[in-house]
């Protein structure tokens, strides 16, 4: 049996990665200005102001309870390695949401890691591993939303030129999510043969990038493990529904406070396209792309451009400032700050030990020496 220790660090994202930062101040820069060279702004107050106030609250609810219900699909997720609490879990869950929303580099999904991994003493590696694998139940999810969404898709006028972009960015989608689920199942399956690929991969890159890679996709995937309890599974198949149906709730209430009645099929539609934009650079919160992506929806279903804007504004303060408050409330109930999270670091205990045939491989592919036997 051998056993090795392993480091995860959270450093500050802006001093290594400053280029970054400044792209995606300049992506929601552009973006903002495609927006607002058109937008009235006195027809943009007035179209605030005529917003209906009794729909905000069963929104922010509903996005609250949203991110309750990813806390408890990450219990269930972890639940081979440790019976981790809700309350931690949703603590870690809201403090790294609110990293994404308030710094850089969108160090969220490490937060989330550094937090839960304090907070309840599992290692970090399984920590990243369980949020992996949250990320793949998400990815599903919202191809599920996607085939939906084009079924079901009616745009006033011809749609076909927006029907043409989800297809191309479905199979795109699909590809990407396939290579990745690929990829996994081998490194769990064929650990020893794919990190011996991954190193010859490697091998054209500085011998420093392959030295860190190899050994972490070891250390990452002893980390993944999934429980084969029905009952696990199906708490997973039906937090997933929810969590969505949630998250996607709060749109349509937002729609309505403006007197926009559309489809379920449009709130469908704007969330697969509010997807899309927070994967683009952007800066923190997402300023720029997710309101642009929220405001060209609407304009397809002919709401006008100060309407539309009006409604992007405040389905994006919906889902920024209740979780950020939130997060900035258990951040500094656990003793914690901004600071420490975007330039501490913090070394995470021993990996589990791992037992098998397959030896720990080095950056090269070779079984590593050095190791510690016990």
């Amino acid at each position: 049996m051998t056993e090795t220790n392993a480091k995860v660090a959270v450093t500050s994202p802006v001093g290594g990665s400053g280029w970054k930062f400044w792209l995606g101040i300049g992506v929601s820069a552009f973006f903002l200005f495609l927006m607002f060279r058109s937008i009235d702004g006195a027809g943009l107050l007035a179209a605030l102001r005529e917003m209906d106030g009794r729909f905000l609250a069963p929104a922010v609810a509903s996005t609250l309870l949203s991110y309750y219900l990813r806390a408890w699909r990450w219990k269930l997720l972890l639940e081979t390695e440790k019976d981790a609490s809700m309350r931690n879990l949703f603590h870690a869950t809201t403090i790294g949401y609110m990293a994404n929303n308030l710094l850089p580099a969108r160090i969220g999904e490490l937060v989330r890691v550094y937090v839960l991994g304090e907070r309840e003493g599992i290692d970090k590696g399984t920590v990243f591993a369980s949020l992996v694998l949250d990320r793949l139940f998400d990815g599903f999810s919202v191809l599920c939303i996607l085939l939906l969404t084009l079924f079901t898709l009616r745009l006033p006028g011809d749609d076909g030129g927006v029907r043409t972009a989800l297809v191309t960015g479905g199979y795109l989608t699909v590809a990407a999510y396939l290579v990745v689920l690929g990829f996994l199942v081998l490194l769990k399956r064929r650990t020893a043969a794919t990190l011996r690929l991954a190193g010859k991969i490697l091998k054209p890159l500085p011998a420093r990038v392959s030295e860190k890679v190899v050994p972490l996709l070891d250390s990452f995937i002893g980390g993944i493990r999934l429980s084969s309890r029905p009952g696990n599974l199906a708490g997973l198949a039906i937090s997933s529904v929810l969590i969505w149906l949630f998250a996607v709730w709060p749109i349509d209430l937002a729609l309505r406070s403006f007197d926009v009645v559309l489809p379920l099929t449009a709130s469908l539609f704007i969330m697969v396209l509010l997807v899309v934009a927070v994967m683009l650079p952007a800066s923190p919160g997402y300023i720029g792309t997710y309101h642009y992506a929220c405001f060209k929806a609407l304009t397809f279903y002919g709401v006008s451009g100060e309407q539309a804007m009006a409604v992007a504004l405040v389905i994006h303060a919906l889902n920024f400032f209740p979780i950020t408050f939130l997060g900035l409330y258990y951040l500094a109930r656990d003793r914690m700050s901004l600071s420490g999270l975007g330039g501490g670091k913090s070394d995470h205990p021993p990996s589990p030990s791992r037992s098998g045939t397959e030896p720990r491989l080095d950056a090269g592919g070779k079984e590593a020496k050095g190791t510690d036997k016990t």
